[in-house]
């Protein structure tokens, strides 16, 4: 099974694995060895569902602010966790590769192998969802249809995007493409460069 086949179905685990219970709270069941690429997947997915759901609670228009407040700090503190786990991702496979002559043609791609895998990740998430809603038996026919037709394009989303990275990944170890990381660089998490938290006046 090739790399992001694989990617979509430690995904879809971790999706279903989550709706268990359905809990932010819950811990991970990873069930894949420490380390391995597999454990990280499937923990960078748990992480992603867990962050859906933050999402979905902090637009209850009826939510007390303080709770609105904490959520979306943790919502922050969740998107530093998911970058650093592309990081992750990313370096994982530039060890792989280390040892690949690059070909003096080779071109780099628009983003990096695992900035593709993390959307990957949230197709997982939207198709859960979007079957979800397809399924439903308290609502319209109107709105079960169009959200059935969703479906089918998020489908072929994830086909031609499993397809395309596969693709891209068989191209970095021939050489034909080159990775080039770039680490992400975000100024309001950072007590350095975030005005508001250096205690910058004017």
């Amino acid at each position: 099974m090739k790399t992001a086949e694989l990617a979509n179905a430690i995904f879809d685990d971790s999706v279903a694995k989550y709706h268990i219970s359905d809990n932010i709270d819950a811990p991970c069941p990873n069930p894949h060895k420490e380390g391995s690429l597999e454990a990280i997947f499937f923990e960078k997915n748990w992480v992603d569902a867990v962050q859906w759901h933050l999402e979905d609670i902090i637009r209850d228009p009826e939510i007390d602010p303080a709770e609105a407040l904490a959520l979306k700090r943790r919502i922050d503190a969740s998107n530093q966790v998911r970058t650093d786990m592309v990081e992750e991702i990313d370096s994982w496979f530039r060890s792989k590769f280390s040892s690949v002559k690059t070909l003096p043609e080779a071109t780099i791609n628009t983003e990096s192998p695992a900035w593709a895998l993390d959307r990957l990740s949230i197709l997982a998430l939207k198709i859960w969802h979007m079957k979800e809603q397809a399924l439903r038996t308290d609502a319209e026919k109107a709105h079960t249809d169009k959200c059935r037709a969703k479906l089918d394009v998020l489908l072929e989303q994830r086909k031609d995007l499993t397809e395309a990275i596969d693709t891209l990944l068989d191209d970095i170890e021939a050489g034909r493409k080159y990775m080039k990381v770039y680490r992400q660089m975000k100024m309001y998490n950072d007590p350095s460069t975030n005005p508001v938290l250096y205690g910058k006046k004017g």
